[in-house]
């Protein structure tokens, strides 16, 4: 006979324990278990305590003392640069229900609250000592004793015929059972931010490290590869983003180095250097925002086309589209993804400056779309100009690009500009900037949409409206025929196009 205590509130309370053996045979356990409930009963905070192997009854856990470190690595990891799988291995002890193995499937349905969901560990286990029996893994943070289970799942146990009994199990833990962020949390200093997320680009991960982390740099990209399937190469961008062709210079922190990959972006496929051009995946809901925007028959054209997540899911909605990138390696890569996507035949592909793109393509079949013949036109024209650092100032590209009278409101070109701000009120602060490029006040004229945070204290926007006739025409006098007073007419024009724009601007 064994006697055992434990601390409880402020009593000492002893239980005699006849057999702490979980092996007795089978009918002496109905007997044990009624006799052992009822002094539970009466003296909450006693546990049974007994080694064997791997195996044996668990003590019961107080709440306030879950060990909230139970899955995370050991703590001498702190520190390592250079990754060695076998120091993750650690012994954690988890409470188990045992049961027969036939009624596994059944049970395990009405424990689902109280099974361990860890992924990478099995839920059900064999017995060590009983083949016809099955060990179920209990979360520890739920389960402390039997009194954790709910009433339902007591009466499942009740009705299965099942021992409530609770039981240990050391399990041990390897580098494989650790997520990335847990292995990362347990290297790094403590209090430093952890890099867990990454922008995935085909088969790589890119990083954007900080510098308290560039010291476990290359640890950070294993990391990201062994727990990421299908990612094998990480990558660190090591400058910003040059302005002229809108791709960065990286580092390789490890796995391959090929960096010709394959994306699928909204249905559509997309094959590039990623070391050469620009592809950023988050933008990927702002590609669907614009493609929604344009019905069959327009007209599109994109100023900073990179490798075609706009000209792609555009061109495929029947639209004309008029891409133009001054990348080499963007211009080659978007003329190959129009042929993979099969839209080569409703894209014209430019490789110019962007200034050079509106004054020369784009203002050429402008004065077709807009001329005379256009008051027939039932299509709409939207520019794109995603180059965010630097696309406002290509704004004033526009200034009295067209000759010939002003068109009518509703034909006027539709344009999308994205800016960086840092403002306190960033949606003010893009239509200043947009407005003083063009020479006019788009504040009720206009709408901003936030496409995302890039940074703290740092927006990325999107500003739409129509391209004011004042702006974009050379010749401000409209001919009319029959008509004795123009500047009336002239100011009912003016009107017109201030509530489309306001329009407009409801509508996006």
């Amino acid at each position: 006979m064994r006697i055992l205590w434990r601390p409880f509130e402020f009593s000492r309370r002893l239980l005699k324990v006849e057999s702490c053996n979980i092996t007795e045979s089978k009918s002496l356990i109905p007997l044990a278990w009624t006799s052992l409930t009822q002094k539970l009963n009466r003296t909450p905070g006693i546990f049974l305590l007994c080694l064997r192997k791997k195996f044996s009854t668990m003590p019961e856990l107080e709440t306030n003392q879950r060990d909230s470190e139970l899955f995370s690595p050991p703590s001498d990891v702190r520190g390592m640069t250079k990754l060695d799988r076998t120091a993750f291995t650690k012994t954690v002890t988890i409470p188990v229900l045992k049961v027969r193995k036939e009624i596994v499937n059944k049970l395990m349905r009405s424990l689902k609250r109280a099974a361990l969901q860890r992924p990478g560990i099995k839920r059900v286990i064999e017995d060590p000592e009983d083949e016809d029996s099955r060990l179920i893994m209990l979360d520890p943070h739920q389960v402390f004793s039997h009194d954790s289970f709910e009433k339902t799942e007591l009466s499942i146990l009740k009705q299965l015929n099942v021992n409530p009994q609770i039981s240990k199990y050391n399990l041990e833990l390897t580098y494989e059972n650790f997520k990335s962020e847990e292995i990362l949390r347990a290297v790094l200093p403590e209090g430093q931010d952890v890099t867990s997320g990454f922008s995935r680009v085909g088969h790589i991960a890119h990083l954007n490290l900080r510098d308290h982390q560039l010291p476990f740099k290359h640890l950070i990209g294993q990391v990201m590869i062994d727990k990421n399937p299908g990612i094998t190469s990480a990558v660190n961008k090591v400058n910003n983003i040059d302005n002229t062709y809108r791709n960065f210079q990286m580092e390789v922190l490890s796995g391959e180095e090929n960096m010709m990959t394959k994306v699928r972006e909204n249905n559509y496929n997309y094959e590039f250097d990623f070391s050469k051009v620009y592809w950023n995946p988050r933008l990927s809901t702002e590609h669907s925002r614009i493609t929604e925007l344009l019905k069959p028959g327009d007209v599109l054209f994109d100023v900073f086309a990179g490798v075609g997540p706009f000209v792609i899911p555009i061109a495929k909605k029947n639209c004309t589209v008029f891409a133009n990138d001054l990348n080499p390696e963007s211009h080659k890569w978007l003329l190959h993804n129009c042929e993979l996507n099969k839209v080569t035949q409703k894209v014209k592909v430019f490789n110019l400056d962007g200034k050079d793109f509106i004054q020369g393509p784009v203002r050429e079949e402008l004065m077709q779309q807009l001329g005379p013949v256009s008051k027939e036109r039932k299509h709409s024209v939207h520019i794109v100009m995603n180059l965010p650092a630097k696309a406002i100032e290509f704004l004033s590209a526009f200034k009295l690009l067209l000759d010939g009278p002003p068109c009518c409101s509703e034909l006027l070109p539709i344009v999308h500009c994205y800016s960086f701000s840092k403002d306190a009120n960033p949606a003010e602060d893009v239509r200043q900037q947009a407005g003083a490029a063009l020479g006019v006040s788009l504040e009720t004229s206009s709408s901003v949409h936030l496409v995302r945070n890039v940074a703290p204290n740092k927006e990325m926007l999107c500003i739409t409206f129509h391209i004011p006739a004042s702006v974009l025409f050379k010749n401000q006098t409209i001919t009319l025929e029959n008509h004795e007073d123009p500047p009336l007419k002239r100011q009912r024009t003016d009107k017109a196009f201030s509530e489309e724009k306001i329009q407009i601007a409801a509508n996006t």
